[in-house]
């Protein structure tokens, strides 16, 4: 039944925290929102463009297990903490609480990340994109995105044309960030043919009549819009793709 007007039937995946795969490794933690696949099988999973989505919590001294890279285009959030990186090429860098890296990863390029700090923990999330190129180059850019900018509204962090001063992908995919206010509500518009990926970092938030809390995530295919409003106080993710 088309419930849109555009000859599409609208459907929505729901994704609660406790379902997805968990593993643990001493204090070490990893939620992976959608399952890793072999590398054949990577064009079919994820969410659309939207290949990984994956939540970290490394102890002092942890070290971040690495994902798939094989042509694939990653947005790095610390939210908590630090993640020192270095890659085979001779790379390093370090990404601070608050601050996104977009890298792209090649076969045969190894990268590894860990937390440098010796007393405190570091809260990482990785989303996997698939790139419109066939062949990437390894590239990193990254940038703060501060509490102000991302406050009362969905505030543009990766983009394929880098619009607002976000980081630029090669992907087609849109990266949202937002802290919402208890009672803060917003619309994101969907273009014909697009989709939506909706995590919840912290917090509580209506999508139409659906709560989500801390850790869940909704899929939305072919519906004109996504209406939000936080519950409580509210950090998001949103993924247009």
């Amino acid at each position: 039944m088309d419930t849109t007007g555009r000859g599409e039937v609208s459907m929505r995946t729901l994704r609660r925290s406790q379902e997805r795969e968990q593993h643990e490794r001493g204090k070490q933690q990893r939620w992976l929102t959608f399952p890793v696949l072999t590398a054949g099988a990577l064009q079919a999973a994820g969410f659309g463009g939207l290949v990984l989505f994956n939540e970290d919590r490394l102890p002092p001294g942890g070290s971040l297990r690495s994902g798939p890279t094989r042509d694939l285009e990653i947005v790095m959030y610390v939210r908590e903490g630090a993640l020192a990186f270095r890659d085979s090429l001779g790379c390093t860098g370090l990404i601070q609480a608050g601050e996104f890296q977009r890298s792209s990863a090649r076969r045969g390029v190894r990268r590894t990340a860990s937390n440098p700090s010796r007393t405190d923990g570091a809260h990482v999330f990785q989303m996997f994109l698939r790139p419109t190129k066939a062949v990437l180059e390894p590239s990193d850019e990254q940038r703060r995105f501060s509490t102000a900018e991302r406050r009362g509204g969905l505030r543009v962090v990766a983009a394929p044309d880098a619009r607002g001063g976000s980081l630029r992908v090669n992907s087609d995919a849109f990266v949202y960030s937002a802290l919402l206010d208890l009672g803060k509500h917003v619309v994101h518009a969907l273009a014909p043919g697009r989709r939506a990926w909706v995590h919840v970092v912290k917090g509580a938030v209506a999508l139409d009549e659906v709560v989500l809390t801390t850790g869940d995530g909704a899929g939305i295919t072919a519906e004109r819009a996504l209406s939000l409003t936080a519950r409580e106080d509210t950090e998001l993710l949103l993924l247009d793709v």
